[in-house]
């Protein structure tokens, strides 16, 4: 089965990551400290609509280091250190509401970015991830997406791992503590629903990591979200297909947030800077621009599922 693909000006300026032959240390994405602009790289401007909002240490700081991994189409690696993807361009639009520029800090793993907000190294993290009330509890997270997961699976294939029900008891690789993690859950209980067994889930570090055991053949499918997987099929034409999540098997219902530590009081300014992006049709252009439209929120929110804001206790 074929899927639409997304556009050429949305996959202009992608490199194609070589899947198949490295790894992620390969692709330069372990945590080495080196930094790389992003496309939102300038000056201050004061005047900005969100400026006054900033927390004085990012206004002394000059600008917001934010944490980031491969993951495409949301961060690409180029040769040469550039990243691309829409992370950077949801970045650039809200630089012009902030007034200070993002600079991306390459690192590999959830739990090493989570980890690195929290001793200080990283103001910001934008996922692809998940809020829960758990990850509340420690970070500001401001929603602006929604997600489908998709099961992405060798051509070769397709007789065996085809439909929905194929996933059904398959070997699914994702990466530890992503969304995919959840959504499989939920597809779990789909397949219990009609009487096939669970997939298994077996996690794994990063995006690159995920399709490699695809194709040693130590997973059926990857899991990631449905622009990824598009993204890879038109990278390897003719290489792989995928299954999308349907709402009947719990896709659409995790909120996909930046985060942020709630200690560096960023949080106003960011749901502030999003706000505005949303109000002057940035965010509209950057989800149509990569297909996302089907992911769009209404409107930014801030902790949906604490209400709990800066500052507050959040044992007590």
């Amino acid at each position: 089965m074929k899927y639409s693909r997304l556009g050429t000006a949305a996959l202009a300026g992608l490199t194609v990551l070589a899947l198949a032959s490295c790894s992620s240390s390969d692709a330069g994405v372990e945590s080495s400290g080196e930094e790389s602009a992003s496309t939102a790289a300038g000056g201050v401007n004061t005047e900005a609509p969100a400026y006054d909002l900033l927390p004085e240490d990012i206004k002394s700081a000059g600008g917001i280091t934010i944490a980031g991994d491969t993951h495409p189409p949301y961060r690409t690696l180029q040769e040469g250190g550039e990243i691309t993807g829409i992370d950077p361009d949801i970045q650039e639009a809200l630089a012009e509401q902030l007034g200070v520029p993002f600079t991306i800090q390459t690192s590999s793993g959830l739990d090493a970015m989570l980890t690195g907000m929290l001793s200080g190294r990283y103001d910001a993290f934008n996922g692809p991830v998940r809020t829960t009330a758990e990850r509340e509890e420690d970070f500001d997270a401001v929603v602006w997406m929604t997600t489908r997961t998709s099961y992405l699976y060798l051509s070769e294939r397709q007789e065996d791992l085809g439909t929905p029900e194929d996933v059904c008891g398959a070997r699914v690789a994702g990466v530890t503590g992503s969304v995919t993690e959840s959504q499989l859950e939920r597809y779990a209980e789909w397949c219990e629903g009609e009487g096939l067994e669970a997939p298994e889930f077996l996690g794994l570090e990063d995006t690159n990591s995920t399709i490699l055991a695809v194709r040693s053949d130590r997973a059926d499918y990857a899991g990631t979200t449905q622009t990824a997987a598009i993204d890879i099929q038109t990278q390897d034409e003719g290489v792989f297909e995928f299954i999308a999540q349907s709402e009947e098997q719990g896709a659409g219902i995790d909120q996909l947030a930046m985060f942020m530590p709630k200690d560096n009081e960023l949080a106003e300014a960011m749901l502030a800077a999003f706000e505005g992006i949303f109000e002057n049709g940035e965010y509209d252009r950057i989800m149509a621009e990569w297909g996302l439209d089907d992911t769009k929120v209404d409107a930014p929110t801030l902790n949906p599922m604490t209400g709990q804001t800066s500052g507050e206790s959040s044992g007590e």
